[in-house]
């Protein structure tokens, strides 16, 4: 028997050949090939990104996915909806778990042609009675259907197909049902003799003992594939030099996704939050883009009006940040690592998650230091004296100013929600208030505090807070929050921030003055400056208590 050799690189782009061509070409490779279950379109898209030449659509799989189980509770018609969508979603080859053909010889007719029209390259079926069970529930209880008949079923399906390369593969269940390896056989060259394209040999011992048996003796009469579900220990090298054409991963991606989902339910059942799972789960914008979202996004940009372009955003990291000693003694803060990357790379990443890329960075004290990539930057030669407002003027100058902005600090670290509650398309100013400042680390050191038109409350979460006064020396009692450092301005209200920055630099003393100063002037001013409260998802890096904290943040 010629021994399969495993495929070192990726095969060429095929695919401008037809599926059906490229699965007979699998199945004759002179290589074992695999094949990788799935049971909607993004389970398939993730397979095929994952280098899976060919999908197999999972009888078990396709029947949990809707909640019932693997005995033809799901019409035929249901199951060829899915596989319709999963070819949509892919390039690659599809074959059909296509249980007994869901019927006699008409219903295998018309399965086929239907197969061909939603694009499935191949369906395999198997030796059981309709309605079928799963086999290896009590496999040795389930009768097989009678064999020339089913040959007849294989022969109907050849009949009926209107492509040439479209492939039946024959499922020999006599292993299972305990029939024995010489009917097994027979059943084989029985089903290869009425068309069958290939010959899958099931055993739910938990070694290939069988499997291999079945090799030897029916040497290379037709290819073999085999479902290692059972015998998965089993080295795939095995597989190889006994020659089987095409091993299937039956179920996995199912499996796993049902562990993930178990998991993730429970943890947010236990503890009544977000936070516990949102930074172990895909992010949304991965299932966007399994989903081809890409694709809209050009279509949209091409046929309808432009849509709202992301924020720029506009990070102030010109300080030294004394507090960290000699942390800071040559390098500036924003620079400072955190599990062996910079602040600014963190707080970049995050905006970047955010969908902001257009990112500009203020330096002062030690800017040639300042070198993150695919960012932008200005400096500010008067760092030392500034308060914060200095490099915000500066960093405005260098901004488009048609564009939203977002204003934050080159030594906060924080949660990308933080960017998605600012995000408030019908307020032109809209900052952030932590409502646990009096726990906050900055509490016996300088903070910037909110007085609000309505404090914290269940009913606030309905109303539209507003902004009163911001300062340092803000009395207790009307303290409602510590503001973290974030002001989205609107596109419209850009040239109005301008226009207020530049009054108070003008101003004698402006250019020591703090940004709390801008909340202020803007609120005097008659500006709208609306509050969102929430509680933690930053972290405020001033001392070396902060850093070390930082290495667990978002933990």
């Amino acid at each position: 028997m010629n021994q399969r050799q495993p495929i070192t690189q990726s095969p060429a782009d095929e695919t401008a050949v037809a599926r059906t061509t490229r699965f007979r070409g699998l199945l004759a490779s002179p290589a074992t090939e695999f094949l990788l279950e799935a049971h909607n379109g993004i389970s398939a898209r993730i397979a095929e990104e994952a280098g899976f030449r060919g999908v197999w659509a999972s009888g078990l799989s396709l029947s949990a996915q809707f909640g019932v189980r693997d005995s033809n509770e799901a019409s035929w018609t249901q199951i060829l909806e899915m596989v319709e969508f999963m070819a949509e979603a892919t390039s690659v080859p599809i074959m059909l778990d296509g249980d007994t053909g869901y019927g006699n010889f008409n219903n295998m007719r018309r399965l086929v042609r239907k197969l061909e029209q939603r694009g499935a390259a191949a369906v395999c079926i198997e030796d059981k009675l309709f309605p079928k069970a799963n086999s290896f529930i009590e496999g040795r209880r389930q009768p097989l259907a009678d064999a020339e008949e089913f040959a007849g079923k294989i022969m109907a399906g050849k009949d009926a197909q209107r492509d040439d390369d479209f492939s039946i593969v024959a499922r020999v269940e006599a292993l299972i049902a305990g029939a024995g390896m010489r009917e097994a056989l027979r059943r084989a060259e029985t089903y290869r003799a009425a068309g069958a394209d290939a010959i899958l040999i099931h055993s739910a011992l938990p070694v290939a003992d069988e499997v291999l048996e079945f090799m030897r003796e029916w040497g290379d009469r037709a290819p073999v594939v085999i479902v290692p579900t059972r015998y998965y220990a089993t080295p795939t090298e095995v597989f190889r030099d006994a020659g089987c054409a095409m091993v299937i991963w039956a179920n996995h991606l199912l499996r796993a996704a049902v562990r993930a989902m178990q998991d993730t339910a429970a943890q947010l059942a236990q503890h009544q939050n977000l936070l516990s799972v949102e930074d172990r789960i895909a992010p949304v914008e991965e299932i966007f883009r399994l989903q081809g979202a890409g694709e809209l996004k050009r279509a949209e940009a091409r046929y309808l009006p432009p849509s709202r372009p992301a924020p720029q955003a506009l990070i102030l990291a010109a300080s030294r940040g004394a507090a960290l000693g000699e942390l800071t003694r040559t390098r500036p803060k924003t620079m400072v690592e955190v599990g062996g990357r910079p602040l600014l790379g963190h707080i970049a990443d995050t905006y970047r998650g955010a969908g902001i890329r257009d990112i500009t960075v203020v330096r002062g004290f030690g800017r040639v230091q300042v070198n993150q990539v695919d960012l932008s930057y200005v400096d500010n030669e008067d760092w030392g004296e500034s308060g914060g407002l200095g490099s915000l003027g500066r960093g405005l100058a260098a901004l488009d100013e048609g564009r939203d902005l977002v204003v934050s600090y080159g030594d906060v670290l924080f949660n990308r929600y933080i960017l998605q509650i600012l995000d408030l398309p019908d307020e032109d100013f809209v900052i952030v208030a932590d409502t646990d400042w009096q726990d906050s680390v900055n509490r016996d050191r300088a903070a910037d505090y909110l007085r609000c038109s309505e404090p914290h409350s269940r009913a606030a979460f309905y109303h539209r807070v507003l902004l009163e006064d911001a300062g340092e020396t803000l009395a207790p009692a009307q303290i409602h929050g510590e503001w973290m450092g974030f002001l989205r301005v609107s596109t419209a209200a850009v040239p109005r921030l301008l226009a207020c920055v530049a009054a108070l630099l003008e101003a004698p003393g402006g250019n020591a003055c703090k940004l709390h100063h801008v909340l202020s002037a803007l609120v005097g001013e008659g500006e709208a400056v609306r509050v969102v409260y929430t509680t933690g998802h930053w972290l405020d890096v001033d001392t070396v208590d902060d850093l070390l904290a930082a290495g667990g943040f978002g933990a």
